[in-house]
This record gives structure tokens, C-alpha cells and sequence, in this order.
């Protein structure tokens, strides 16, 4: 039986594979994969932004090979980040109810 930390390990190998490769190179994001992606997996995340270049800004700011792709490890440095976020969010609202 695994731990909800490894089902949470395979849930992100497999959305990511499950949206690489539509097009081009099977193991990385092209943008209009990541665009997909984010719309349909992170919907609580992009429903607050009003930035219509959002994913643009995301997919150059995660493609740190400069390649047009986003690949498994750059897509990690994304949800990644966001946790981070999220936990400081929910920190900061602890410290305001007095935790």
C-alpha cells in the first residue's frame, strides 16, 4: 500500500505524461500542452489571474534551457513553487487567527 506522499509523486508523473507529447517530444511540454495542463488541472490557481499572458509568462519563466518545452524537471520547479506559495498563504492566514 503506498503513502498519499508517493500517490501524490505518481499523480504529478502522470499528468504530466499524460499531456506531453500531443506534440513534438513525447517527454516535455510544448506551450500549448502546458496551456492545457494548467487550464484543466489548476483551475483554483489561474481563476484568480486576470493576466491574459499568464501561461506565456509561466511556460518562458519555467523553460530554463530555452528549448520551447517545458520538461518533467522544469514542470517539478512549477508545482514547486505554487506549494510553496500555498503554504506560506495558509501560514500567514495561521498567524493572523493567532496559531
Amino acid at each position: 500500500m503506498s503513502t498519499p506522499l508517493e500517490d501524490a509523486m505518481d499523480t504529478l508523473i502522470k499528468i504530466f505524461h499524460h499531456y506531453s507529447g500531443k506534440e513534438g517530444d513525447r517527454y516535455k511540454l510544448s506551450e500549448g500542452e502546458l496551456k492545457e495542463l494548467v487550464t484543466s488541472k489548476l483551475t483554483n490557481f489561474l481563476s484568480g489571474q486576470k493576466d491574459p499572458l499568464l501561461i506565456d509568462k509561466i511556460m518562458k519563466d519555467l523553460d530554463s534551457n530555452k528549448d520551447n518545452e517545458v520538461d518533467f524537471n522544469e514542470f517539478v520547479i512549477l508545482v514547486a513553487a505554487l506549494i510553496v506559495a500555498c503554504n506560506d498563504f495558509f501560514e500567514e492566514q495561521l498567524k493572523k487567527e493567532g496559531f
